[in-house]
């Protein structure tokens, strides 16, 4: 049994990892606020992060994992806490928003750092908070992923394109559709993080997803097949900001993840994924944000 300390614990990626350790045994501690539901068998430290004070001190963590650390105060604050705790391994869940979309694609994780213009002082804020936390454990591991997806995901990304393929509607493309994206699945990232715990590999910054990346149209067919669909009805819209109606940005990426492939070889493909996704979503479907991408194509686009 292992000691885990996550931050969050109740939100798609941090409820995943407190989910998943608990299946697997762990004695999983989690930081939050207290206001939504907690996973089963979990303890709560109930609080904001900058009000841990010594609330940790004396206690043990194999493993600490910092999901929603945004900028280096956020480090600050959580590193500050463990100052008298015993921790193992600290894990940081970044994001790929960390490369400005001027270098060379597909991104290793070695290439410079700098402003996004596409995600803004988001990505700024994650380059501050890994700088913050390698400063403070030179010895922490750093993730960066790209879009994941699947059970839990709380973002009207690919509920968006089930709601469609549900009410038989034809889809707007952004231009032709060709443009590209990258998915990781919520549960290979907890696979990884548990990974990189147990391995202690030499490489401590990592890029993660899937190997291969996969057109916008492609991606809508995948979710309206799992949806029931045979196929999907598109149509193409050019000369409209693409985030009025379609739930990504006009911003196409590839990540290197040779490094994450050493660790964990096998992601699950991303249409079995996406039929998981669908599943999840017919029975939870209230736990999703919906976006009026709809109503915009209703009124300005039909």
């Amino acid at each position: 049994m292992a000691r885990i300390l996550i931050t969050g614990g109740t939100v798609f990626v941090s409820k995943a990892l407190a989910e998943h350790f608990v299946r697997g045994g762990d004695d999983v501690t989690v930081v939050n606020r207290g206001s939504r539901p907690q996973v089963d068998g979990v303890r709560l430290v109930q609080c904001d992060r900058g009000e841990l004070g010594d609330r940790l001190a004396g206690q043990s963590f194999d493993l600490v994992v910092d999901v929603n650390a945004y900028d280096r105060q956020d480090v600050v604050q959580l590193t500050d806490a463990l100052a008298h705790t015993h921790v193992g391994t600290i894990v940081l869940i970044s994001s790929s928003a960390v490369y400005p979309e001027t270098n060379l694609q597909p991104f290793a994780e070695g290439v410079r750092l700098g402003e996004n213009t596409v995600w803004g002082a988001y990505g700024l804020g994650k380059i501050e908070a890994e700088r913050a936390l390698l400063e403070r454990a030179p010895h922490a591991y750093i993730v960066r992923p790209p879009y994941l997806y699947g059970p839990g995901n709380n973002v009207y990304r690919e509920a968006f394109v089930f709601d469609c393929a549900r009410r038989d509607r034809v889809f707007r493309l952004p231009g032709d559709g060709s443009m590209r994206l990258q998915f990781f699945h919520i549960r290979d990232l907890c696979q990884f993080v548990e990974r990189i715990a147990q391995q202690q590999p030499e490489q401590h910054i990592f890029n993660v997803g899937n190997p291969q990346t996969v057109s916008v149209r492609d991606w809508v067919e995948m979710c309206y097949r799992a949806a029931g669909r045979d196929a999907a009805p598109c149509t193409s819209v050019t000369g409209v900001p693409q985030r009025l109606f379609f739930p990504f940005h006009d911003y196409g990426y590839e990540l290197d993840v040779r490094g994450q492939q050493q660790v964990l070889p096998t992601t699950i493909p991303l249409e079995a994924g996406l039929h998981e996704a669908y599943d999840w979503y017919c029975a939870h479907g209230d736990e999703v944000t919906a976006k009026p991408y709809m109503e915009y194509i209703d009124r300005e686009l039909a």
